[in-house]
């Protein structure tokens, strides 16, 4: 039995973590903490921790977990390079999952977003386009910036390559840049698409989510895979054994 501390459980993702975890198989929700309240209050009585949290809020989850020996899978976004690194100090001392979407159709995605660039090569010109609620506060989503560093490392190209929207007399399109949009709106819980467009023909590779229950799942089952994981950085890839 894992035994699982949902952080940041008041939000959409943390309502859908309790309820979905109340009907997994071989893992119990021990506790639910928001802001205000004690993290480290809890910790002694479980064994995995997952954040869905605020962005200014998962290094001091991650040290916490790291001083109690708890593994810690992280599902929020939006964080700053320099938040990131201070949680990443503490993969030495526990397993971290950390995934910008838990969906196993979406980890596919990744997947197959990695090979269709790689066989499709540079002759065509890479966009992804993704689409969020309009309570969405982080653009691109984490999902996005994900496709978009996939693309990126098999292009062998750095971060400024990324085209984040366009307006304006900015001039033919570049070989280099790949195109990053984010579109807000309605209640969509999340669509992504990346988008391979060469001479005469264009690839799309789309996922659309319409169900919170589908992360929520893959969140839980990744706490069950890291409880008693060697310390160290893993993503949902490793969970489901993509790679």
């Amino acid at each position: 039995m894992t035994k699982v501390i949902i952080h940041g459980s008041k939000g959409r993702m943390g309502q859908m973590l309790i309820a979905c975890g109340e009907k997994m198989d071989g893992l119990e929700i021990v506790a639910g903490v928001d802001e205000g309240d004690s993290l480290a209050h809890h910790l002694a009585d479980c064994d995995a921790v997952i954040d869905f949290s605020l962005h200014n809020a998962t290094a001091a989850c991650a040290a916490l977990c790291a001083e109690h020996g708890k593994a810690l899978i992280i599902g929020t976004t939006g964080h700053t390079d320099e938040e990131k690194a201070e949680v990443l100090k503490h993969q030495s001392a526990i397993p971290i999952v950390w995934a910008s979407n838990y969906s196993t159709g979406v980890n596919t995605l990744f997947w197959l977003t990695r090979k269709a660039a790689e066989i499709l090569g540079p002759d065509f010109d890479l966009e992804v386009i993704e689409m969020h609620h309009r309570h969405k506060v982080d653009a691109p989503s984490g999902t996005a910036a994900s496709l978009g560093e996939i693309l990126l490392e098999v292009r062998n190209q750095q971060k400024d390559a990324l085209r984040h929207g366009r307006e304006g007399i900015v001039g033919a399109r570049t070989d280099e840049e790949i195109g990053m949009h984010s579109l807000r709106g309605g209640d969509v819980v999340g669509d992504h698409t990346v988008m391979y467009a060469g001479a005469g023909e264009r690839l799309e590779l789309t996922h659309k989510a319409a169900s919170r229950e589908t992360f929520a799942n893959g969140a839980l089952r990744a706490a069950q895979w890291a409880n008693g994981k060697a310390p160290g950085l893993y993503n949902m890839q490793n969970v489901l054994g993509l790679e």
